[in-house]
C-alpha cells in the first residue's frame, strides 16, 4: 500500500451506487473473500459527511498491518481506492490501494 498525505487527494462527495457496489466487490476480493462475506466480516456503510465513503461502525476495531485500524474506504476524483486508517496514536492515514497486493488481517471485535 502506498502512503499519501490526505491534502494530495481530491475525494468525490457522492458515490454512485455502482461505485458503492464495486468498492465492495474490491474489499471482497481484496480481504480474500472470507466466507463469511464482506458485510459479516466486515460491515460498511456509505455516508457522504464531509467526503462520500464507506466506512465502518465506531466499534468496529477491524486491525490490519498489525496496528492500523480500518475506518473507510472511498474513490478519490482520479479513480484511486483509497482506504482510511487510525494509526497506533489514534492519527488518520490514507493509503492507496491495489488488487495486487495482499494485506495481513487480524481481526478484532
Amino acid at each position: 500500500m502506498k502512503k499519501v498525505a490526505i491534502d494530495k487527494l481530491t475525494f468525490k462527495n457522492h458515490l454512485s451506487t455502482i461505485e458503492q457496489l464495486s468498492l465492495k466487490d474490491f474489499m471482497f476480493k481484496w480481504l480474500g473473500s472470507p466466507e463469511e462475506g464482506l458485510d459479516d466480516f466486515l460491515p460498511l456503510t456509505y455516508t457522504d459527511t464531509v467526503f462520500a465513503k464507506l466506512e465502518t461502525p465506531l466499534e468496529t476495531n477491524f486491525r490490519i498491518h498489525g496496528d492500523e485500524t480500518f475506518r473507510y474506504v472511498t474513490i478519490t476524483e482520479d479513480n484511486q481506492i483509497v482506504i482510511g486508517v487510525l494509526d497506533p496514536n489514534q492519527e488518520l492515514a490514507c493509503r492507496i490501494l491495489s488488487l495486487d497486493e495482499h494485506m495481513e488481517i487480524n481481526l478484532y471485535r
